[in-house]
């Protein structure tokens, strides 16, 4: 595909015979695509899962003495991070001003530049941590705590072109991305 002009997104990829890569969008993260975000971060990790394991023994011992104190305790534990959560990616939103406006993404071969108004990052490939996906959002994180989130519902069809972007430039290793 040479180039698409759609809903303001540049995308122009050529495989690695064709040599040339380059994929431009805006997204805007929304306190949903943020709590996408930090559920996939927390319930992929020790303190999530350890969280759910108690609640779910809670709950268990429950069933097993019908002390009503067992119930209560494994629905609070289990019901209480995605509800903080929640409350955590609309406050991070709204408190943090880089997600006021969308952020543009431009991608080549040589890394990832975001940039909103006067300001621009950039970052290598090879400093890229890892890639996941969720079901409403391609994530990928540029360290073991801080990521660029990229909502499907903004790349539209170019989902498929982000994935392949990343992939070319990524170990597999570090892949971990479903359509």
């Amino acid at each position: 595909r040479s180039s698409d002009l759609l809903c303001g997104q540049h995308m122009q990829y050529k495989d690695k015979e064709g040599d040339y890569m380059e994929l431009e969008f805006d997204v805007k993260v929304t306190p949903s695509a943020m709590y996408d975000y930090l559920l996939h971060h927390t319930y992929s990790g020790m303190s999530g899962i350890i969280g759910t394991v108690f609640g779910v023994f809670l709950i268990m011992a429950f069933l097993a003495t019908k002390y009503p104190i067992y119930l209560i305790a494994g629905i609070v534990v289990i019901g209480y991070l995605p509800a903080a959560l929640w409350l955590k990616a609309h406050q991070q939103v709204s408190m943090t001003p880089a997600f006021k406006e969308p952020l543009h993404y431009h991608m080549t071969d040589e890394g990832i530049s975001v940039s909103q108004g006067e300001n621009e990052e950039q970052q290598s490939w090879e400093s890229c941590y890892k890639a996941v996906s969720t079901r409403n959002s391609i994530i990928l994180y540029t360290s073991r705590t801080t990521a660029s989130i990229f909502p499907r519902k903004d790349l539209g069809e170019n989902v498929e072109t982000l994935i392949k972007m990343i992939s070319t430039h990524m170990p597999p290793k570090k892949v971990k991305i479903r359509f």
